[in-house]
């Protein structure tokens, strides 16, 4: 039995059946026995983004190779709320807390967006996906957030579902607190928030004439992008989200 009192999760990218024995990829073999210190029999709650969670015995088949032996589920398939973010690519440690956080509150799509002041272009979204993953392992997600490949702020705009309404935190507080914008009327919605130096004045101007976004302001003081994904966020799972249900 594993001696741990809290059991490692971990994200496969196999089918989860009662009594299947999944092989372990180097990468997660060498994480569960030579990081964790996992032993022959040890349990692992193991997801896949379709099926919910499963707990599973690790199998030691030979020296280096590795199994996971489906035994039982633990929770069922749930997705998180309809909440998009659509963020300007900052440095890389605030890019890495972005998708980090980003995923522990529950976006269901993480969107990239160049703008016209975006510092980073250089967008890795392998390495976001890897990040997402390890995020959704700790935080107990059974489901992914999906992640695109990064566009223009334009574009994005152009290709736009009018059905899913955008807020757009505006820095200028040329519009209402976040908390009297976000509204529950409106399941599926995304976020928005600028680089650092904010949205340029055309790009604000774009977004004031859309009839599908709302400006929305995040207090009198001038945020880091990575604090106002986590701050809009949080008020956005408060209001309409799954926090307001717990």
């Amino acid at each position: 039995m594993n001696r741990k009192k809290t059991k490692i999760r971990l994200y496969v990218d196999a089918e989860l059946n009662i009594s299947d024995e999944i092989l372990l990829n180097d990468k997660q073999a060498h994480y569960l026995t030579n990081v964790m210190k996992l032993s022959n029999e040890d349990e692992v709650l193991a997801f896949n983004n379709r099926q919910g969670e499963f707990l599973c015995a690790l199998q030691n088949k030979s020296k280096k190779t590795f199994y996971l032996k489906v035994l039982s589920q633990t929770r069922a398939y749930e997705q998180c709320p309809d909440i998009w973010l659509l963020f300007a690519p900052v440095k890389k440690d605030q890019t890495d807390f972005i998708i980090q956080k980003a995923t522990e509150l529950g976006v269901a799509k993480i969107m990239p967006v160049i703008t016209t002041h975006t510092i980073s272009d250089k967008v890795k979204t392998e390495r976001f996906v890897a990040q997402s993953i390890e995020a959704a392992e700790q935080c107990r997600r059974v489901d992914l957030p999906e992640i695109s490949e990064a566009q223009s702020l334009e574009k994005v705009l152009n290709s736009w579902n009018k059905e899913r309404m955008l807020y757009f935190m505006d820095e200028t507080r040329q519009a209402l607190p976040a908390n009297k914008v976000f509204e529950a009327k409106f399941p599926k919605a995304a976020i928005l928030v600028g680089p650092e130096g904010g949205f340029s004045e055309e790009e604000l101007n774009l977004l004031r004439r859309l009839p599908f976004a709302k400006g929305a302001t995040l207090g009198k003081r001038i945020l880091r992008a990575e604090t106002a994904v986590a701050a809009a966020l949080s008020i956005w799972q408060t209001l309409v989200g799954d926090w307001r249900e717990e």
